[in-house]
C-alpha cells in the first residue's frame, strides 16, 4: 500500500472526481472529520434532515370538554426551510415531499380519575386514524401529560397539526412548559 500527499484533488475540466472503485469501501478514519460544505448526495439524492422544526407553547391553552381543538405552539424554537407557521401547523415545502418524523407531547391540568384525553395528529385537517392516543387519567386532580410520535408519507403543500380533546366535563389548561410539537424530513 502506497501513501499519496497532496493538497488537493481536482477532475479533468467537465468530470467528476471518483475515489474507488464500485465493491471498494472507502473508509475515513478514526479521528478525522469529513468536512462537507455543499451538498451531501447518496444515490444521486441529497441527503440532509431538512426541513426541520421544533415549537412550543407560549402560555396555557384552554381546552373545553368534549371539544377537538387544535394546539397552539407559538414559540419557535428553530424552523429550518421556513416549513412552520409559527402558530399551529407544518407544511411541507415545494420539491421537498418525501417521510417526516414527527412528535407532540402536552399536559393538562386538574384532571380526574377516569377522564379521557386524546391527542391525534391532522394531516390536512383529518385526524389520522393510525396515529392518535387515547389516555385514560388514573387518579384524581392531577396534572396529566404524555406524548406521540408518528412518520407520514407527505407531499408539497401537506400540512400536520396537532389536535387535542378531553372529557373532564368542563375546560382544562395546558401547561405550556410540556407542551411541544416537532419534526423533520427522514434522510
Amino acid at each position: 500500500m502506497a501513501t499519496l500527499f497532496v493538497d488537493k484533488l481536482d477532475p479533468q475540466s467537465g468530470t467528476a472526481l471518483e475515489i474507488g472503485t464500485s465493491g471498494d469501501t472507502v473508509t475515513v478514519p478514526s479521528g478525522a472529520t469529513f468536512n462537507v460544505a455543499g451538498t451531501l448526495q447518496s444515490g444521486g439524492a441529497a441527503v440532509a434532515n431538512t426541513p426541520n422544526f421544533y415549537a412550543t407553547a407560549s402560555g396555557d391553552q384552554t381546552i373545553a370538554s368534549s371539544t377537538a381543538t387544535v394546539m397552539t405552539f407559538a414559540t419557535e424554537v428553530f424552523d429550518n426551510g421556513s416549513c412552520y407557521d409559527g402558530t399551529n401547523k407544518f407544511t411541507v415545502p415545494s420539491g421537498k415531499g418525501g417521510v417526516y418524523a414527527f412528535w407532540a407531547s402536552y399536559r393538562l391540568d386538574s384532571m380526574y380519575d377516569g377522564n379521557q384525553i386524546t391527542l391525534a395528529f391532522l394531516k390536512n385537517g383529518s385526524r389520522d386514524d393510525r396515529s392518535f392516543l387515547i389516555c385514560r387519567v388514573p387518579s384524581d386532580n392531577t396534572s396529566y401529560s404524555s406524548g406521540i410520535s408518528a412518520i407520514f408519507n407527505l407531499a408539497a403543500s401537506d400540512y400536520i397539526q396537532i389536535e387535542i380533546s378531553q372529557s373532564n366535563g368542563s375546560s382544562r389548561n395546558t401547561g405550556a412548559a410540556a407542551c411541544t410539537f416537532g419534526g423533520f424530513k427522514l434522510i
